[in-house]
């Protein structure tokens, strides 16, 4: 496969699946405005943070309100992590290879950039939108069905669960981080009621609330951070995530599962043999934000590694 043909179907993936985690911090974070006390306005800067662009947030935005937040990550077009940047982006990328993928994934494409770029450009409040970040949401589920489903399980498909899975692994890593590290205003908070709401409305960022309960039951953080980071059926746990890419990179390349050929394939199995190798109490007992910080810089690695190793154009010698 062309080099770049294999990377625009990568970032279709990790755009769509960026634009469908976005949603999913926002919603939560609107329904849960409902049961929290006053002054949670405070709490929506974090949201930034998922994405990392707090920094271009505060030089163009002077308040981190529920509104200012919600109109930077859903729908400024100057701020590339945005959703209808995402999802312009990925459409883009799918008009590069409609030879490629099938004609579904194209039409559902289409109809996502449509649905998102009328609700941009519609007046009225943006608190007055919970139903958008739903429909954004059953738009990327949508397409990522219409992938499973209508494109051939060869090394286009491998190419769209490699991005998908890399960027679905820091989002969720990056949910934890904010609120173990952020998100949280006192010591004094920590086992209150609205912490345990809060918890609650991380695990409903995933969509892992229900699974999570009939796990363990109660809200207990090292249990969270277990079935976020440790799970290995769950689908948006950390470790899920990873080691379903490193089949993906593994299909792509050729190179048996256990070795590798590649420095992206080296990382990524380190990374997963240490998440698999690990528990909870020992991943608590170096500091969670200073493991994930670790974790993310190793998952931007990755990334790196994989355009420098099948991506990247280089001149003939």
């Amino acid at each position: 496969m062309l080099s770049r043909v294999a990377e625009s179907i990568y970032w279709i993936s990790r755009y769509v699946e960026r634009a469908e985690n976005v949603a999913r911090f926002i919603d939560v974070n609107l329904q849960l405005m409902i049961d929290a006390p006053a002054g949670f306005d405070q709490q929506w800067l974090p949201l930034v943070y998922t994405t990392g662009d707090q920094d271009e947030f505060k030089r163009r935005y002077s308040s981190p309100n529920a509104e200012s937040v919600v109109r930077f990550l859903a729908f400024d077009l100057e701020n590339p992590n945005s959703i209808v940047r995402c999802v312009r982006a990925a459409r883009e990328n799918a008009r590069t290879v409609r030879e490629i993928i099938s004609s579904e994934m194209w039409l559902q494409l289409n109809k996502f950039h449509l649905m998102v770029s009328s609700a941009a450009a519609r007046g009225g409040g943006i608190l007055d939108r919970h139903d958008f970040f739903g429909e954004v949401k059953l738009a990327s589920q949508t397409f990522a069905g219409l992938t499973n489903s209508t494109l051939t399980h060869g090394e286009p498909w491998h190419w769209c669960r490699l991005g998908r899975q890399l960027e679905r692994a820091d989002k969720t890593s990056r949910m934890l981080d904010v609120k173990y590290f952020i998100l949280l205003r006192s010591v004094a908070d920590v086992g209150s009621a609205f912490d345990e709401v809060q918890w609650a409305a991380v695990l409903r960022s995933a969509s892992a609330f229900e699974m999570y309960r009939k796990r363990f039951g109660r809200i207990a953080v090292p249990n969270i951070v277990d079935f976020l980071m440790l799970h290995r059926e769950f689908p948006r746990a950390v470790l899920y995530c990873l080691t379903t890419a490193r089949d993906a990179l593994h299909a792509i390349s050729g190179t048996p599962l256990g070795t590798f050929r590649h420095a992206p394939e080296k990382l990524l199995g380190q990374l997963c043999s240490e998440l698999a190798y690990t528990t909870v109490e020992e991943l608590l007992s170096v500091g969670l934000h200073e493991y994930i910080d670790r974790l993310q810089t190793k998952i931007n690695q990755v990334g790196n590694g994989i355009f420098e190793s099948f991506l990247a154009l280089r001149a003939p010698e």
